[in-house]
């Protein structure tokens, strides 16, 4: 079966101050080096903005208003690193609907992938880092509204602690999160995670892939999964300007494929998204984040 691809445009339309951080041209640079690759143009499908009731069913609904209505005062909105713009709110409803649509077609096709996602800094009543909603917790409700899925494991393998999603998700029994990050990185105030793994700056391939497996064996000790979400951040490179780690192009690779492996071998459903990445060289970051496709068997 063909692996559905999520993706919309407006992944990549926002306008941004000159030099600032966020590599907003990554999400269309992913889906044109796809299809240099050889995936068809007409193979990607396109997600509907999420709407306000959906939203406010999992987050603070005067957060919600206040956020999409531009009201959100300066502090909060410097919190989230992003200017407020209407083109803000609209890629952001998309973006996060597109992983909801990769989760509902990963349970119909055994897996999916969005070309965008993994905005795990966002909490119930807060944005942080680049996120203003976290898709990955509405996700794994969006797979539970399945009557075959009870138990979701989150993975998360950005180089960042996936703090939003294990405060979403502490009092979810049923939602188990992993989380494998620099220790010295960003957030300062880290969350507790089913499991959290913080590595040391300068963790190399054969390190961080041993890690990986010892914390997915670990996983499964504790929990059964009826389904998986992927978080594959590749701001765990050698390269990226926010990491301090030294994994490789290979390395990202193999870790990808350790992940949809896991998968395979249970016989659950999974939906990845892309994660985090900030070289500021867009065609060598795509590089890095193709590794996903790669793994996934999407592309050779």
């Amino acid at each position: 079966m063909t692996t559905p691809l999520v993706f919309h445009p407006i992944y990549s339309q926002l306008d941004l101050p000159d030099r600032h951080r966020f590599p907003i041209e990554k999400y269309v640079g992913i889906r044109d080096a796809l299809i240099k690759r050889g995936v068809s143009a007409a193979r990607f499908i396109k997600p509907e903005p999420i709407s306000d009731e959906t939203l406010t069913t999992f987050y603070d609904p005067i957060y919600v208003k206040a956020l999409t209505a531009g009201s959100l005062d300066k502090n909060a909105m410097r919190r989230i690193g992003f200017p407020w713009s209407q083109q803000l709110i609209e890629r952001t409803r998309t973006a996060v609907a597109g992983t909801c649509l990769t989760a509902s077609l990963a349970l119909e096709s055994g897996k999916a992938l969005n070309l965008t996602g993994g905005y795990h800094h966002a909490f119930a009543d807060f944005g942080s880092g680049f996120c203003l909603f976290n898709d990955l917790y509405l996700a794994a409700k969006t797979m539970q509204k399945n009557s075959s899925i009870d138990n979701v494991l989150i993975v998360d393998l950005d180089v960042h602690q996936g703090d939003g999603t294990a405060k979403l998700a502490e009092n979810d029994s049923d939602i188990f999160t992993l989380s494998i990050h620099g220790e010295k990185n960003f957030p300062h105030r880290k969350q507790h995670s089913d499991i959290d793994i913080g590595l040391a700056k300068g963790t190399e391939d054969d390190e961080y892939l041993t890690t990986l497996e010892q914390a997915l064996t670990l996983a499964l000790r504790q929990f059964q999964p009826d389904a998986i979400i992927y978080d594959a951040g590749v701001d765990v490179h050698v390269n990226d300007d926010l990491g301090h780690l030294h994994i490789s192009t290979q390395g990202v690779y193999e870790r990808d494929k350790q992940v949809f492996a896991l998968a395979d071998r249970l016989g659950v459903p999974i939906a990845a998204v892309i994660g985090g990445g900030y070289q500021r060289d867009i065609a060598a970051l795509v590089d890095v984040h193709i590794q996903l496709y790669r793994a996934a068997g999407v592309i050779d």
